[in-house]
């Protein structure tokens, strides 16, 4: 909030439907890590001079976590996982607006990978959009709900 200027409230979307999906996470996965390392998997096998969107891992993940949450899952990534490779939506880098990293690093890393960008700073995601070849991923249980333990 800017000191003086009163907080604005924000109008609902006609895109949105207000309800949020069962299960979805925007956040940290609690109780583990599980889903944050399929979205490291994932990134991982992005190609070189290729780019994929948060919007595009979400739903290869199912929908469980939420492009926001693919973001988060980005910001804390093991050294080996080429961040730079997910862009948003707009085929733009999402990075510019983050403290912790130099602007333009996101946009320099994918030139030098020959990734041109237009005058408006996207990129042409129907030319470097990557499409896995395999299966989407789950991170819901097989079969819908998990099995009761048996005692004894």
């Amino acid at each position: 909030m800017i000191a003086g200027v009163p907080r604005m409230a924000r109008a609902p979307s006609s895109r949105r439907s207000g309800k949020s999906q069962p299960g979805r996470v925007h956040g940290e996965v609690q109780g583990g890590r599980g889903a944050w390392e399929a979205v490291h998997s994932l990134v991982r096998a992005i190609p070189r001079g290729r780019v994929m969107t948060y919007g595009q891992i979400a739903g290869l993940l199912g929908n469980l976590l939420s492009p926001k949450a693919i973001g988060w899952a980005m910001h804390s990534c093991p050294e080996d996982v080429p961040w730079h490779r997910v862009v948003n939506a707009s085929g733009a880098c999402s990075t510019d607006r983050r403290g912790d990293l130099p602007p333009g690093l996101q946009r320099a890393l994918l030139e030098a990978e020959g990734i041109p960008f237009r005058l408006d700073g996207t990129l042409d995601l129907a030319r470097h959009r990557w499409e896995p070849p395999s299966k989407p991923v789950s991170l819901r249980p097989r079969g819908g709900r998990p099995r009761a333990r048996r005692k004894g």
